[in-house]
């Protein structure tokens, strides 16, 4: 069996690891590179390709990999680092951390294709995504959004709007109308949050929308 996107980017890694540093990852090495939920996940990738003659692994040793001659020369995808800042509500807005200081190396970050970004990092950070607001354009409770550092949008596009005296975040979609801002969900079962104009700020436009199937 061929192995799967994933299991060619953590093949990818291991091999590039080993070149550069002369020994092997630890499975949160490979779990942090390659952008992955859980070690458990990684565990379970590396099983499989064990099972199917790609690596072998030693029973109790941390970085017991080793890559067998059968494994692929597959070429990692070039991926950026993004900071994960915190949460945002698609449904009732909640607090959020703001992006001031979104560089910080403390953050929790994400990974993200290069191509998904071709003007670089520096402006991106991303928010996992909390209520079902926005369930009819594809994005569920659970997904983490990735957005461009940005204060001003068009009608119609998605943002995360700052609730100035709320001090609270949401993820819609922005309609100016004159002295009022409507924030409309995308969900039928929901009602748009209608603010005067001065009460909101935008400090984002939607880039991609992360979901993990694992």
């Amino acid at each position: 069996m061929s192995p799967s996107t994933r299991q060619n980017q953590i093949l990818a890694f291991i091999r590039k690891y080993h070149a550069e540093r002369r020994f092997m990852p630890s499975v949160r090495d490979i779990q942090a590179a390659c952008g992955i939920s859980s070690t458990s996940v990684v565990d379970y990738n590396l099983r499989i390709l064990q099972r199917e003659g790609y690596v072998r692994r030693a029973d109790g040793i941390s970085r017991g990999l080793e890559l067998t001659h059968d494994a692929p020369a597959v070429r990692a995808p070039e991926v950026i680092s993004v900071p994960l800042l915190g949460n945002i509500a698609a449904g009732a807005p909640l607090p959020v951390a703001t992006p001031d200081g979104w560089q910080s190396e403390d953050a929790e970050r994400v990974s993200l294709p290069l191509e998904m970004t071709p003007r670089g990092s520096d402006e991106l950070f991303a928010l996992r995504v909390k209520g079902q607001s926005m369930i009819d354009a594809l994005i569920d409770d659970g997904d983490v959004v990735v957005l461009r550092a940005a204060r001003t949008a068009n009608n119609g596009e998605m943002v995360a709007a700052w609730l100035v005296a709320e001090e609270e975040t949401t993820l819609k979609r922005i309609y100016f109308e004159g002295a009022r801002v409507r924030l409309e969900p995308a969900n039928t079962q929901m009602r748009p949050i209608v603010v005067p104009a001065d009460n909101v700020q935008v400090h984002g436009k939607l880039v991609a929308v992360i979901r993990r199937l694992d």
